[in-house]
């Protein structure tokens, strides 16, 4: 799948740099080449000798390699690949990245270069919660970097979460992606996934039954077809899938945030299923019983509306802004009063009443309003209605 193309593979200095010679090893299986770069710091947990042998390749180190820089060797490698990689992409590459700071090998090729880019961003679990790291990665998105993980696991310092460098298998995927030609190759499509989590207290909240699972088979669907996804996900169930740039969010405030910074986009699909109450008065600490049989009193604000706010922008719309509505009753009525309502361009609406077995499961039944009236789509996989609906909206972007 990969005959032809050639990887910059760029191997930053954390304890995933070993997974960077499977990761080489998969790649060239798939008929591809590999050209290897090492930070100093990645040298330190997987030797150069280690990484040229399963290249096939000399690994490249030195910023000021006279042989090569003689010849302007970084801008070289920098524009020769068809794709640059960083695996792992620590903490701190994401933020030179970000920053556009060129002060070693790795960081001059990443601002020289003029091809896409995916990282695999590997850390501590508290790095990659930083508000610095997060800030980062929403930079990157905005700058058309692709993103495959990082995954929840335990941590080689002992702790768990999220952090784990994506698996070599995962990244292998992403990188096909990110090569593929297809309809939608260049064009960026964001899309919104998964429930949100509505805080009463520190440790209770009020959410939804959504899994998140039509929206990541949609996003990956999206990407399948060369598009540049964002997906912005609430707590789901489901992993995101990889060749995406992941934005994970809690609440639909930080969801509305999100997709604003991850704007602009030529196609905006609002699958998640966002809780339209908050709790005004949430606690700051864990509410207790008091013996005395009451209840507390919740107190709810409405949350802000993201279809709308979006369907309604007067600068920077996408051209096209796909809503989904999760009815229990009339679904075709209340579908096309909603995009009368929110100022979409479609809805995709489906049956989510207790007997359909819709919500959280593995099928779906949609029905798709448009300005031409209402298109029904008989039961299948969610895999096979996201490939349908992916490619309706190639179809509608192509047609200017």
């Amino acid at each position: 799948m990969l005959a032809g193309k050639r990887i910059l593979l760029i191997i930053g200095g954390g304890i995933a740099a070993y997974k960077a010679a499977e990761l080489i090893r998969l790649i060239r299986g798939q008929g591809g080449a590999v050209t290897p770069v090492m930070t100093g710091a990645a040298a330190e947990f997987v030797t150069p000798l280690t990484v040229s042998s399963l290249a096939g390749e000399a690994v490249h180190r030195d910023l000021f390699d006279l042989t090569h820089e003689a010849e302007i060797g970084h801008i070289q490698l920098s524009r020769a690949a068809d794709l640059v990689v960083v695996a792992p992409a620590t903490a701190d590459l994401m933020a030179k990245m970000a920053a556009g700071l060129a002060n070693d090998l790795a960081s001059t090729l990443l601002l020289a270069t003029d091809k896409r880019v995916l990282i695999a961003p590997a850390m501590n679990v508290r790095m990659w919660h930083h508000p610095a790291t997060q800030r980062n990665l929403a930079q990157l998105g905005a700058d058309g970097v692709l993103c495959v993980g990082p995954n929840a696991g335990d941590m080689a310092c002992g702790e768990h979460g999220l952090g784990r460098m994506a698996e070599p298998a995962e990244i292998l995927a992403a990188i096909t992606a990110a090569l593929a030609d297809g309809p939608l190759k260049g064009r960026h499509v964001l899309v919104t996934s998964g429930p949100t989590h509505e805080p009463i207290d520190p440790v209770r909240y009020i959410a939804n039954r959504s899994s998140g699972a039509q929206g990541t088979a949609l996003a990956a669907a999206l990407r399948d077809l060369g598009a540049r996804v964002t997906f912005v996900t609430g707590p789901a169930t489901v992993p995101p899938p990889a060749g995406v740039t992941v934005v994970r969010v809690e609440t639909a405030r930080e969801m509305l945030a999100a997709v604003e910074a991850a704007l602009p986009a030529e196609a905006a699909v609002f699958a998640a299923a966002v809780a339209d109450w908050r709790v005004a008065n949430a606690a700051g600490q864990k509410m207790k019983k008091d013996g005395s049989g009451r209840a507390p009193a919740l107190e709810f604000a409405e949350n802000p509306d993201i279809l709308a706010t979006v369907s309604k922008r007067s600068a920077g719309r996408p051209r096209l802004v796909v809503g989904f509505a999760a009815e229990t009753h009339e679904v075709e009525r209340h579908a096309t009063e909603k995009r009368a309502r929110k100022g979409c361009d479609w809805i995709v609406a489906n049956d989510v009443s207790p007997g359909t077995g819709i919500m959280g499961g593995t099928e779906n039944a949609v029905t798709i309003i448009d300005a031409g009236g209402a298109e029904h789509w008989e039961r299948m996989g969610k895999d096979a209605v996201a490939r349908r609906l992916a490619a309706r909206i190639a179809a509608a972007l192509g047609a200017d």
